[in-house]
């Protein structure tokens, strides 16, 4: 008796190149198109619900404005506030799916939008994060003072300030501090003469305290996340990370990402690496690498596929977590790794290909 292929619906924003993308893989593996449930219709109704043999796959919700005026409240999508806002009504959203079997699992994805949450849970699984004294979220950070007090107290002259509930380095401050009050900030933040914060795609550098102080107090009230700035290794000139998408529990597509400024992101000016120098650079390592983020990926193993950033040392012999990403893999064109499993396929061929044995194994949320 041959397996039913699955039916697949998908909760996105319609217009969004991310569900015309999985559309695509769901289609050339010749299968029906997946059932859209646009964000808005889950917002307006109170939920959807979904059929027994649905495979329910959620995509990201940005890139909407009426989404994003749903979830935090604002008009202006390059503002920066509202995260603790979009964290509880995005969260509250997803538990009112029903039925079908889910790719995201509820409980994890309110874990990896907390930057704080996933950082306790990746250092008790023994994963390799920068040392955080707010990890798991118990200590407040109510402003640069708190931020002073606790780099201070831990020995951390160069950090990273993240925002709990952000994404795509909004938010983000990166902090250097030396003798004789010495400081330095850099961040894509730009702050409006009436006080608002605006992402922007450029970053800055600023060493007047005050100035960063005002920053740090503004962003304060959606919660803040402090890790200790891990020194990252360099190929061409640039600080170098990693996006590795991990696929039912298989590291399956690497990115290399550098950058002269402390974010790699490659809207900020990031680009992309030579992924064969990097693995070159790492040699025998490179397996530490992928099993590295393999370990942080199963974490959550009701959840298909995440999005890893992935530091190396300056050495290449280390590597540790930055973040796990519910919605990291938007990386178009991009084909699997050697050995993976998937090479020849993107990351949405590779998750369809992936779902039956995913399915098999775990049921829908109650």
């Amino acid at each position: 008796m041959t397996e039913e292929a699955p039916r697949w619906a998908v909760v996105g924003n319609p217009e969004n190149r991310r569900v015309a993308l999985f559309d695509r893989a769901v289609r050339e593996a010749g299968l029906p198109a997946p059932r859209v449930v646009p964000w808005t219709a889950v917002l307006r109704d109170g939920g959807a619900d979904f059929a027994p043999g649905e495979v329910v796959r959620l995509e990201s919700p940005g890139e909407n404005a009426e989404v994003d005026r749903a979830l935090r409240g604002l008009d202006d999508p390059t503002r920066v506030e509202g995260g603790a806002r979009w964290y509880a009504r995005f969260t509250a959203a997803v538990r009112t799916l029903t039925g079908g079997v889910r790719l995201d699992d509820p409980d994890e994805l309110a874990v990896l939008f907390d930057k704080r949450r996933c950082h306790h849970v990746l250092d008790r699984a023994g994963v390799p994060v920068p040392e955080s004294p707010t990890s798991g979220g118990g200590t407040p950070v109510r402003g640069w003072d708190d931020v002073r007090a606790l780099t201070d107290a831990h020995g951390m002259p160069r950090v990273f300030l993240k925002p709990a509930h952000g994404s795509s380095a909004s938010g983000v401050v990166a902090v250097e501090t030396a003798g004789r009050g010495r400081i330095r900030a850099t961040t894509s933040v730009e702050t409006t003469a009436d006080g608002r914060l605006h992402n922007s795609l450029r970053v800055r550098r600023t060493t007047s305290e005050r100035e960063i102080a005002a920053l740090v107090d503004a962003l304060a009230p959606d919660g803040l996340h402090i890790e200790r700035w891990w020194p990252k290794a360099s190929l061409d000139g640039g600080a170098t990370d990693l996006r590795v998408v991990v696929v039912a529990g298989r590291a399956t597509h690497a990115v290399v990402r550098t950058s002269r400024s402390p974010m790699t992101n490659l809207h900020l000016g990031g680009r992309r690496g030579d992924l064969a120098a990097a693995t070159a650079a790492a040699g025998p390592r490179w397996a530490d690498a992928l099993e590295t983020c393999e370990r942080a990926a199963a974490c959550f193993p009701g959840t298909l596929c995440v999005g890893v950033d992935l530091m190396p040392s300056v050495d290449w012999r280390r590597f540790a977590v930055a973040e796990v990403n519910a919605f990291g893999d938007l990386l178009p064109g991009l084909t699997g790794l050697p050995g993976s499993g998937a090479e020849g396929l993107d990351t949405y061929a590779a998750q369809v290909a992936a779902v039956p044995h995913h399915t098999r194994n775990h049921r829908a949320p109650a």
